[in-house]
């Protein structure tokens, strides 16, 4: 699979996620922020960690408005897969390609530590070398990770099943302190309506070998090879 990264003044985890895509069997390249288009044949596109323009107005709201976003938009329009991760889910939303916001985390402190995520759904691009319900062990790096979003918003992506992954402990058990940093429902992945991008803030990329703590972040690149 092609893989574009894109790059932005300001992000720091692309060299990470290149390192993920090839290990998994990805052919990735860098893109400039500045470009207009995409690679001849990209199948993934790929908005790394961060601080895209320093966090400056909001996380993400000056890189969702850059030049290659218009044809990352038109990627995912036509079913191309996008994956938005910690500072590309906040740009995800800031563009308009998926819904909410991501605010202050509920303690207004950055929390980096390891994280338990449940896996809600398999049936996704993203998500077919795991199990139905299985909690992996990846990193988290963030001080802006709580999704809020209105109401409605919130029992559409129930409903649809968009919530990608949640926050949970080791046995899967959702909320109270598992929760790092208050998102509504524990949400911390969803998709679009036609489930061809994921945002989400968590870094699979950095669990993808034993060395540095563990591999459960090698089944969502995995998982999209074989897409």
């Amino acid at each position: 699979m092609k893989a574009a990264v894109i790059v932005f003044p300001g992000s720091n985890r692309e060299g990470d996620v290149i390192r993920a895509l090839r290990d998994a069997g990805h052919a990735p390249v860098k893109v400039w922020h500045a470009d207009h288009e995409l690679p001849s044949g990209t199948d993934l596109v790929v908005l790394p960690g961060g601080f895209s323009y320093g966090d400056y107005l909001r996380c993400g709201a000056i890189a969702g408005r850059a030049a290659i976003m218009d044809a990352v938009r038109a990627h995912a329009g036509r079913g191309g897969l996008v994956l938005g991760i910690c500072n590309g889910f906040q740009i995800l939303v800031e563009s308009g390609l998926l819904p909410g916001i991501l605010m202050r985390n509920a303690q207004l402190r950055f929390v980096c530590k390891m994280q338990h995520l449940k896996v809600e759904r398999t049936d996704t691009a993203f998500t077919r070398a795991y199990a139905p319900g299985q909690v992996i062990e990846v990193a988290i790096a963030h001080g802006e990770g709580n999704y809020e979003a209105d109401e409605e918003t919130i029992r559409r992506l129930e409903g649809e099943g968009r919530v990608a992954f949640r926050y949970c402990d080791a046995e899967g058990r959702v909320g109270g302190d598992a929760n790092p940093n208050g998102s509504t429902n524990a949400i911390a992945g969803i998709y679009s309506e036609r489930f061809n991008v994921l945002g989400m803030m968590p870094h699979p990329e950095n669990l993808i070998e034993d060395l540095v703590g563990g591999t459960d972040g090698r089944g969502l690149f995995e998982s999209l090879r074989a897409a």
